[in-house]
């Protein structure tokens, strides 16, 4: 099923598909594709980078539980709390120093919910978990990052790209360009 093209419904159903797995998540110190990342790590990015990035254009998200506490309820805290902010203020203009001015709902959809999409994999594989990623997203994704490939490495936000076969499902392919390896599994999952 194609995720919506609307930003409100489509950060609803990518926080819902990372939500399945932080609710499936069993091991928390379970290493992750990022290194020296666990599973922890991979919600803590999410609910920590957000707010700073919303911060610096003035708007604030309400703090929520711990990500060390209880990484499922500050989960779902953000995600409701981004969820909400979308939906009342998503019409709204938004300006950050380093990403320019938008729409504050296209910010979101592009800066934040392309991330949890692609983390989404992240915790999937920590768990030995299915990511049921959306195939057209992460070609959509893919295709609008490659032009920017070296902006992308420049700016730390990504390692070198993993080379992935042309004919290769899409999101190995979007997950070798954003520098994981594809074939990556922890070495606990399955372990005695």
């Amino acid at each position: 099923m194609a995720l919506p093209d609307d930003p409100a419904d489509r950060h609803a159903a990518v926080a819902g598909g990372f939500g399945r797995l932080v609710a499936q998540t069993r091991d928390w110190a379970a290493p992750a594709p990022v290194d020296g990342w666990t599973a922890r790590d991979v919600v803590e990015h999410l609910v920590d980078w957000f707010p700073r990035f919303l911060a610096g254009g003035g708007i604030e998200l309400p703090a929520g539980p711990s990500v060390a506490d209880d990484p499922t309820s500050a989960w779902q805290h953000h995600a409701d709390a981004v969820q909400a902010l979308i939906e009342e203020r998503g019409e709204e203009s938004f300006t950050h120093p380093h990403a320019g001015s938008h729409r504050l709902a296209d910010a979101v959809d592009r800066f934040y919910t392309s991330d949890v999409f692609m983390h989404s994999w992240d915790l999937a594989r920590a768990g030995g978990l299915d990511p049921r990623l959306d195939e057209d997203f992460a070609h959509q994704l893919l295709e609008g990052m490659r032009p920017l490939d070296r902006v992308l490495r420049d700016s730390g936000q990504y390692g070198p790209a993993v080379p992935v076969p042309d004919d290769a499902p899409v999101v190995d392919r979007l997950m070798g360009f954003v520098g994981r390896d594809p074939a990556w599994r922890p070495e606990s999952v399955g372990a005695p």
